[in-house]
């Protein structure tokens, strides 16, 4: 399909290829094991030779008592080389090739006395029904990766930051579990608010900086870039989270709060009928109304405890549910004139 390699291309051009840690993928779902047993996993954006995910889950398969765990990834690998598994056949554009891997069981193959990652290799060299290649370029939208979409029981991955909107759009219609990794900016993208404010939607453990792997062709930096003593290029981002729709411990543990409510310390915006509140840690236990916290609330909300009412700036006054007080084509949360950045508006539950 021409058209899903013309995304593909365009998608690449936007630099868009950060590959996770495994440090970082263990730490995060070592949180979730109880939803995975029994479950069919899908990596749909993971090349079975370069992605840790898959690297995890393989090694995790009889652990986490999976039924079966897919891996799916688009052809034109930008990190041809640094295979996680092994080099696969004799460098030539063979590994270009979009692949699915799809494993049942992993069990001692190469008869070491021990199950790990020397027997999924030995697997995806010998088992030819595990591994195989994608006729769609391996496209999450193509017929061919929905319908592996439709299998699976839970999403797991790293999508491309430019297509973070389509790709959960993708998740919700099919009614998906998922647990991705993605820029904490999108909390007020217009497709994906609505799923926070409605609960279909919310954050995992982890928040804030993350490293990643990036290709050989992405460009020095000045800043959040470097290279290691193998020449291998990183970057890292202090705005990433994990979003999820798999329940865990910590989005039941409510917030202490310990500051009470003064005029002068919470002023009100002039645009919007709230209280602004700098940081989450100063949100006053004594005010009933509604209050302007930062996005980064979203990494301690409970449910029981506050109500997401609305949110500003990047999705505008569409979505304050009536909290936008004066006509302006400003966004932004204004006090005395002066802007302020991204909030969410919050309530306590009584």
């Amino acid at each position: 399909m021409a058209g899903n390699q013309n995304l593909h291309a365009a998608a690449r051009a936007k630099k868009d290829e950060f590959y996770t840690q495994m440090e970082d993928i263990a730490n995060e779902l070592k949180h979730y094991k109880e939803h995975f047993r029994g479950k069919t996993v899908l990596c749909n954006c993971d090349d079975p030779y370069e992605s840790n995910f898959f690297k995890y889950f393989a090694l995790n398969f009889n652990a986490l008592g999976l039924r079966k765990l897919i891996a799916t990834c688009f052809d034109g690998s930008p990190v041809q080389g640094n295979e996680l598994l092994f080099d696969f056949g004799d460098g030539t554009d063979e590994k270009k090739i979009a692949y699915k891997v799809e494993i049942t069981e992993v069990s001692d193959l190469n008869g070491d006395g021990r199950v790990d990652l020397a027997d999924v290799r030995y697997l995806l060299k010998n088992d030819r029904n595990a591994l195989s290649t994608l006729k769609q370029h391996g496209d999450f939208r193509s017929a061919e990766c929905i319908e592996l979409l439709k299998e699976a029981d839970i999403v797991c991955t790293n999508p491309p930051f430019s297509l973070f909107r389509e790709y959960v759009a993708q998740l919700i219609a099919f009614d998906k579990k998922f647990l991705i990794i993605g820029n904490q900016n999108a909390i007020t993208y217009k497709e994906i608010f609505p799923l926070i404010k409605e609960n279909r939607l919310w954050l995992g453990f982890k928040a804030g900086d993350m490293a990643f792997r990036v290709p050989e062709n992405y460009e020095a930096r000045e800043t959040r870039y470097w290279q290691d003593e193998t020449g291998q290029k990183w970057r890292s981002m202090g705005n990433i989270c994990w979003f999820t729709n798999l329940d865990h411990k910590k989005r039941h543990e409510e917030l202490v709060l310990y500051k009470s409510y003064t005029p002068e310390e919470y002023p009100k915006y002039d645009n919007y009928d709230a209280i602004n509140v700098d940081k989450t840690a100063d949100i006053p236990y004594d005010y009933d109304g509604v209050m302007g916290v930062p996005i980064t609330f979203l990494d301690k909300y409970s449910p029981e405890q506050f109500e997401i009412i609305g949110a500003t700036e990047s999705e505008g006054k569409g979505f304050s549910n009536g909290l936008w007080i004066k006509s302006s084509s400003i966004a932004q949360p204004l006090i005395n004139g002066n802007r302020l950045y991204k909030r969410l508006f919050i309530r306590r539950k009584q």
